[in-house]
Parts: C-alpha cells; structure tokens; sequence
C-alpha cells in the first residue's frame, strides 16, 4: 500500500516540485499545502488518520505527534526537504534532490540493539566546600547524595540529609549506573557528640559505588574524553550557571535508560595479538573514551562506556569491530537511494554532504533560512557521528553515483581519523573528489558548496554490498575503470602485499602460523611460503614474528585478479631422509644444522648419531629404538605374581 506524503510550502517560501516527488510508485502526494501547521492542521489531521502518512517538515515535528496521539493515529514519519532543499537559491531545480530525500525517507529504519541501564540516583559530588555542598543540598531530594570534600574543615553541616566524607578520588572507572571508585585519605563524619560534627582518621584504598558523578572540582577530569561518559558531570565551579546547568541534569539522571550498543566485536577476527607478538591497534590508539582494552591475543569492549563515535569500525582492517547504529549495510543501502531516486528524478550527477545530527544539522538549518541555502545538486547525508564515516564510505558514495562527498567537520569530531581516512580514500580512486570542510559559519558554506566545481562522474554507478574491504575494494575499480595497476597507499593502510627477503628466510613459517587473516600460507607436500594479497591486513604480526626480520610491508591495492591468487613467496628444496628417502624439512636448514652440530656437539659426536640429523621423524625413532643406548629398553618383563608364590616363600620360612 502507498504512503501518504503531506506536502506544504510553508507560507510560500518554498518551492516543492510535487511532481518529480509523485513519481515515486510508493508514494501518493497530497495537494501542496500553504499553512499545514496552522489554518491548515484540519487537513493534517484527516491525511495521518488515513492511513501510513509522511509529513513533509521536521521544525513542527512535536506538533504532528501530538496531533495524532489526540486523534488516537499512528505517530506519522517526517522528511524535511525545505531546509535541505525547498530554501535555496537554486530551489527551481531542486526537485530531483527533494525526490532523493522523500525516497530515502521511506526506507524502513534498522533495527536498534539497546540495553537497559539502571541509575537509583546514588550520586558523588566532589569539589570543595564552598560548591561541593549547596550542590549536594539541592540533590538531596531525588537523590541519594555523597558529598566528597577536597577542602574538609571543621565547619560541617549539621544536616544528616546527605553524607559528607572527606578525601581525594583517586581511581574511578565505569559509566551510569555502574561508577566504581577508590578513596585516599578518606574522612568520615562521626555523628555523635555534642557540638559540631568530626571526622574520622584519615585511611587509604577504600571502595565505593555509584551511579552517576557531579565534579565540581574544577580539576583535571577524572576520564578521558569527558563529555563522552555517560553519568559523568562536569562544571567549572566558578560559573554558577554552569554549576546550576549540571545540577539540573543530575537531577534528572534516575531510572531507567536505554543504552545504544554502538559496535559488534567479533573476536575471532581481531588481529590485535598472536603469540604474546603486538599485531593491530588502531583501535586503541583512537578510542577517545578509553572503551576497548587489550585483552590476550584480542581486544575487549566496554559497551558502557563506549560513546558510539566508531572511530574503531572505520580504522578496524579485519571487520572484528563493525558499527551497529545504524549497520554499515544501511548506510550503503541510503546511500544507493539517495543516488538512484536522484538520477530518476531527472538529476544528472549530485554531490554529498556528510554532517552530523548535531552540529552539522544545524548548519545547514541556519544557512538555508538567513543564507542562500545548499545548491540544487548538494544532498545532505546525516550521520549521529562523523568518525565512523571512513574510506570505505567514502568510496562508497562515490561509486554509488555521487560525483563528489564533503564531510562538514562539527567542533567535536576525530579530526585525526577522519583525515587519514579521507588520504587513504583519495588515493584508491577518490583525488580531487574529497573534502573534509572545517567551516565554523553557516555563510562560509557559500564559498565551499557554490564556488566548488564538481568533476563529472566517470563511472558507472555500483551496487555496494559485502564487507568494508569488499565495498572499498568494488568501488576502487569502479572508480579507476578499466585499470589493472597497482594502486601506492599511504603508510599504515589496512591493504597490500609483503616483500620477503629470501636470502634471510628460512622457512620457518613462524609468520603463518600467526597470520590472523590467513594471507600467508604453507605447502604441505614442500618448503614454500604462499601469499594472497588481497587477504592481508597489513597488521604487522608477521613481521613482528620473523626470526630473521625477513618481511617487510608494502601499503598498496593491486585492482587485478591476481590480488587473489596465491603466490609463492619463497621455496626451497626439500631434504630426502637418508633411510628411506622420503621428503622433510629443508635442505638448506638441514644442511646448516649438520654443519653447526655433526661432529661438534656431544649429543652427535658418533657418526650414528649424526646420521639422525639427516633422518625424518619416523626413520630417526626406528634407529633410536634398534641403537645399543636405547632409552625404550628397559630388559624382560618380570613374572607375575601368583598365590603359590607366596604360600612357597612362607613354607621355606
């Protein structure tokens, strides 16, 4: 059944090209309304009650919602295609774009996966007397309120409607609902006696809990990327409004809450470690909020205290970290709407503008109502965060149709991810199509968006499907048609081949048997070393392994076939056991071992025991076995035991 698609021009200042947007077989378009927030809301209200409706405008979003739960409809969906596209100076050739915009509005959104965090209002106010306690006073009420006090004087409150202690914070650890603290120098209030309250004898290592934390110290913060943990308040404690701010929000922080698991780590795949060797950790070194943890030969994931920036999904080579909010399949599957619904609409070749929900959003708000608004051919494409944006998207979009991808930097994003993300993407296909705008004025987008000539597209469009590495393998031969070269990526790219030195090499395959990906490979019938380029992570391990610093790591994309072949690396002759002349080991080895030990060593001084050097496995226990020095010898078995045994020795006593 069609969605319904309530159309308005808002007062007229827009212009809505309903018949580029009703071409859409899904859709049915009512008329073009003039004031459907206002005079008009009777024809709202009739339109959500039909059936499956679609409200073209986010600014009045609160107001339909409560208009269909007084009418007892569905809660509609929303598109907003004024600001994005009805506000501009080019809006007379906006319809494509607004037909981009409705079409992917009507795409069914993922599946979130969530958890329940609980917070019983047990809150840590830490800061200094003067701060600390009228802060805590106020919390009193709806929470269950400790006082630290980094200042503790006599001069204690008499009120026991919340504790005071007195110390400093020297560990904490956790998220909402689940702080995890350790207190030196702790001090606590006696409360009896006559006169003014005291504190205890200091003491070090005591534990505690809590659910939520409201540091006024004004000190250093007690967690990396502080605005990023949840449960966690900070306050300058000489603003008051700002203290105030942060006392409000504490005030609020009590129930239940649904925590977004952002990321999905699949152990098996990290290539972090092998072998107490350190492989991968880019994930580590990105993580602003400190989440992910070595732990053995992989990473481990803190879901609480993750703030879902996916900075590690977008650097991850293996795919072991994917962002799951939304899947990264969505995003590519938007991004092929966008550029699909675009081209059917009657546009040619549209560029993308990636910006956050946040302040990216707001940007575009504020530049299409007092500005000239986004050119007619600039599709907007809004993400919660930035970092997760990496390569592979990148690549993605532009292979999906987009002739060009912007990413509006918002004050908060990791600049630093996002950078070596674009130099990689621009080097597999995507120079000169890339932008990271770092723009802190809505009317600097004028300059950026309407100055900027676009490159044609000279590609045909590609589906993008499969794994990050398959999508950003796909598009890069999209992207670089008809090439079969060899693509030079910058240092540290989670793609290419190894150089192994074959004079220093021997064959030890120490390298394969920590390979994560299964790139490097052995021969069972022969001394070879086999490598499938398109495989390699680039992680390092094999390197870090090598006895002989044999491998050397080489940042490329081979866009032929052969990228999946195996090749043989290094080979060598097998030696032939001297007794039964069946292949083992390598000759060179073998040889070198003879040399170094045969005649020399003490264990193979004799010419026999030489001899086994040169033998396989099977021929070397046989000779063992058969020598006069047999360690498997050990005489005759001795007689069993019987009864009469020993009824005779009793009776010869």
């Amino acid at each position: 059944m069609a969605r319904t698609l309530i159309l308005c021009d808002c007062l007229g200042s827009q212009a809505v090209d309903r018949d580029a947007i009703g071409a859409n077989a899904e859709l049915v378009c009512t008329r073009i309304h003039n004031a459907l927030c206002t005079t008009q809301i009777d024809d709202a209200a009739k339109a959500i009650a039909d059936g499956d409706a679609i409200v073209a405008c986010q600014q009045e979003r609160p107001r339909f919602e409560e208009l269909a739960e007084e009418i007892g409809a569905p809660v509609p969906g929303f598109v907003d295609i004024r600001d994005r596209a009805g506000w501009s100076d080019e809006a007379e050739k906006a319809g494509p774009k607004q037909a981009a915009l409705v079409a992917e509005a009507l795409l069914p959104p993922p599946s979130a996966r969530t958890v329940d965090v609980e917070s019983e209002g047990r809150c840590l106010v830490i800061g200094r007397t003067a701060v600390a306690l009228p802060a805590a006073e106020r919390l009193s009420g709806p929470l269950a309120v400790t006082a630290l006090l980094t200042d503790a004087d006599d001069d204690l409150p008499l009120d026991r409607g919340f504790e005071v202690v007195a110390g400093q914070l020297a560990q904490a650890s956790g998220a909402l609902g689940g702080f995890r603290l350790r207190i030196d120098g702790l001090r606590q209030v006696e409360p009896g006696g006559r006169g003014g309250f005291a504190l205890t004898e200091p003491r070090d290592g005591a534990r505690s809990e809590c659910d939520l934390i409201l540091d006024l110290s004004g000190g250093t913060p007690l967690f990396p990327a502080p605005e990023k943990r949840e449960g966690y308040l900070r306050a300058d404690p000489g603003d008051p409004n700002a203290v105030a701010a942060a006392v409000f929000e504490a005030g609020q922080t009590v129930g239940t809450f649904e925590k977004p698991l952002y990321v999905r780590l699949d152990e098996t795949l990290c290539a972090h470690s092998r072998a107490g060797q350190a492989g991968c950790s880019k994930c580590l070194d990105a993580c602003p909020t400190s989440a992910i943890a070595p732990a053995g030969d992989h990473v481990a994931l803190d879901p609480m205290v993750c703030a879902g920036c996916g900075a590690c999904a977008a650097l991850c080579p293996s795919g072991a970290i994917s962002y799951d909010a939304p899947p990264t399949a969505a995003l590519y599957r938007r991004m092929e709407t966008l550029a699909t619904a675009y081209r059917a609409a009657g546009g040619t070749v549209p560029r993308m503008l990636v910006v956050d929900s946040g302040f990216g959003a707001e940007m575009v708000a504020l530049f299409a109502r007092f500005g000239r608004g986004l050119p007619a051919d600039v599709i907007p494409f809004e993400l919660e965060t930035l970092a997760h944006f990496g390569h592979a998207e990148m690549l993605a979009a532009l292979a999906s149709g987009f002739a060009h991808v912007d990413v509006l930097l918002a004050p908060k994003s990791e600049r630093e991810v996002l950078e070596g993300e674009r130099a990689l993407a621009a080097a597999m296909g995507g120079e000169g199509r890339l932008r990271l705008l770092d723009l802190g004025d809505p009317d600097a987008l004028d300059e950026a968006l309407y100055g900027a000539e676009a490159p044609p597209a000279d590609a045909e469009p590609v589906l993008p499907m499969g794994s990050r590495r398959q999508v950003a393998r796909l598009a890069a031969k999209a992207l670089n048609p008809g090439s079969a070269e060899i693509l030079e990526l910058p240092k540290g790219a989670p793609y290419g081949a190894l150089d192994i030195d074959r004079e220093a090499c021997t064959l030890c395959l120490a390298c394969v048997s920590l390979c994560p990906s299964g790139a490097l490979a052995d021969n069972p019938d022969k001394p070879q070393l086999r490598f499938q380029e398109d495989a390699c992570l680039q992680c390092g391990l094999c390197r870090q392994v090598c006895p002989e610093d044999a491998v050397t790591l080489i940042p490329r994309l081979d866009l032929s076939d052969a990228a999946f072949d195996q090749r043989v690396m290094n080979e060598e002759e097998p030696y032939e056991c001297i007794e039964c002349g069946k292949p083992f080991g390598v000759k060179s080895t073998v040889e070198r071992i003879v040399e170094q030990l045969a005649g020399k060593h003490s264990m193979f001084a004799s010419e026999d025991a030489s001899r086994m050097i040169r033998m396989c496995d099977d021929c070397r226990i046989a000779s063992q076995y058969h020598s006069d020095n047999n360690p498997f010898a050990a005489g005759d078995r001795p007689r069993v035991r019987i009864t009469d045994d020993y009824f005779s020795k009793r009776r010869d006593h």
